[in-house]
């Protein structure tokens, strides 16, 4: 008589967090479970919507509230991406929460309904929720000392746009739906009791360091956990936002046996401002990490608002971005001009490399199965620098990049001094253009010398055609990228879509 081994599944984590003020447990949750899924399959909320199933369209888009830094941060998200286990312990919104008992609406929807913002009505639950996140982050007057925001902020049109970026419309109907996000400030005001909710977020909290150790998803909350979950399951999925690992669950219903999810690791959640250098920590999300770079380089901030849309951003993670070592993940061609470092930990210790060595091939790093990738250390703005980082993408917001080139130049009395080029959406890996770098430095600052460096840079690469571009069009835009770069530092600026300037309406 043959017998087999019982092989025992490890458990399915309770999830916990908090809906129209109440807590919710849920049990047997699977890993792989989408936040959407959890809404419209197991809890019968069908106002959010499935659209793209890929974090594109925003009609699936909810908001989450989480205690950062003693204050309550809400974010707008995609759900359909975001795994469901990732929201335990937080506060969760959808468009079926924001009404009141007597019906009356919220000001994010009577301003839709007032600007006639709604056509067909399928994006409309996630341009709401949208707007809700702007409002309770610009508008919502605050109550109790533990509000984020101590003041309200007019919502511009530029702003509209920048925050409902990840929201699409297939009717065109933008221009009410900015209209509605103007006016929400001028309805009725309504606001979220911060302090209790925030009691009940700590009491979550408190909760969630006993939670099952052996469970299926893992959710560590300090390093120390993190390194020694990471040794003891090298297999497990690695997630930090689920913005790319999502797409593998939705489009390629791949499942994970067990998944490591690091964004609530508490070290690896904050940005510390150094005299030469910032140190951001892994789980950072990509809009906080973004504004502490433009705080720094005010000039990015066109190219942060185009890396994707708010929701997006909201959700993934720097460190995340470099660790899925993606051709086309935006963040790293400007990291690598940056000359950015990275540094890995295990339970052994940590190593620290240049961004660009962490790649060996395609979606492929030198991180041994126990490494985390926990900290990017990026320089800080030096006066001599002259940054320009170029994004070309087929639609100009909430699309991914055909190419991104990122240019930083030291030129010293017309000389290039010099040289430091990321390159991305060209090569199987995210590049730095060393060949173009070496040949610029100690060269005269002349049309001439750009117009070899185009020939350099173009030759250097060997990009592939796919979905986005093809192979010539990607090796001739690197060189008018450069060429740009040439004519924009020559005072011409009526070159880049970035100086068309939304007017206000009266």
């Amino acid at each position: 008589m043959t017998t087999h081994p019982i092989v025992v599944q490890p458990a399915a984590r309770t999830l916990r967090f908090i809906r129209r003020g109440e807590v919710v447990n849920l049990g047997n949750v699977p890993p792989g479970r989408t936040v959407l899924e959890l809404l419209r399959e197991d809890l019968g909320c069908t106002g959010t919507k499935e659209g793209c199933g890929e974090g594109d369209c925003g009609a699936c888009t909810v908001v989450l509230g989480q205690i950062e830094d003693g204050a309550l941060r809400f974010r707008a998200i995609n759900s359909c991406i975001r795994l469901a286990h990732s929201i335990d312990g937080m506060a969760l919104w959808t468009v079926e929460d924001i009404a009141e008992q007597d019906g009356t609406l919220h000001p994010a929807q009577q301003a839709m309904v007032q600007c006639h913002a709604s056509q067909c009505g399928f994006c409309t639950p996630g341009f709401v929720m949208s707007l809700f996140g702007m409002y309770q982050n610009y508008v919502a007057p605050t109550l109790g000392p533990a509000a984020l925001n101590a003041t309200s902020q007019p919502i511009t049109r530029a702003l509209a746009q920048e925050e409902l970026s990840g929201n699409l419309c297939r009717c065109t109907g933008y221009r009410p739906i900015l209209d509605a996000a103007q006016i929400m400030g001028s309805l009725p005001p309504v606001a979220i009791d911060h302090d209790t909710l925030l009691s009940k977020l700590e009491l979550l909290a408190q909760a969630g360091y006993a939670q099952e150790v052996d469970s299926a998803y893992k959710l560590p909350y300090t390093l120390a956990d993190l390194l020694k979950d990471r040794a003891a399951h090298p297999t497990a999925q690695l997630v930090a936002g689920c913005t790319d690992v999502g797409l593998w669950v939705t489009k390629q219903h791949r499942q994970f046996g067990e998944i490591l999810d690091l964004t609530q690791v508490e070290e690896l959640r904050h940005i510390e401002d150094q005299p030469d250098h910032l140190l951001i920590g892994a789980a950072v999300t990509l809009a906080d990490a973004f504004g502490a770079l433009i705080k720094d380089r005010p000039q990015l901030h066109n190219f942060a608002s185009r890396f994707a849309g708010l929701p997006v951003r909201n959700s993934g993670t720097l460190g995340g971005n470099i660790a899925n070592g993606s051709p086309i993940g935006d963040s790293m061609p400007l990291l690598i001009a940056l000359n950015a470092r990275i540094v890995l930990m295990s339970e052994h210790g940590q190593r620290e490399m240049a961004l660009e060595a962490l790649y060996t091939g395609y979606r492929q790093t030198v991180m041994a199965a126990d490494e985390v990738l926990a900290f990017i250390r990026v320089p800080k703005a030096t006066p001599e620098e002259t940054l320009k980082v170029y994004k070309i993408s087929k639609r100009y917001d909430d699309d991914i990049s055909a190419v991104c080139l990122a240019i930083k130049l030291h030129i010293d009395q017309g000389v290039v001094a010099r040289a430091s080029i990321g390159a991305g959406g060209v090569a199987a890996t995210p590049a730095r253009a060393v060949q173009t770098e070496a040949f610029l430095t100690g060269q005269p600052w002349t049309l001439d010398t750009v117009r070899q460096a185009m020939n350099v840079l173009r030759a250097e690469f060997s990009p592939i055609s796919d979905m986005r571009a093809s192979s010539a069009y990607r090796t001739e835009v690197l060189g008018k990228l450069l060429e740009r770069y040439w004519l924009e530092s020559q005072g011409m600026q009526q070159i880049n879509l970035a100086s068309f300037m939304l007017e206000e309406t009266p």
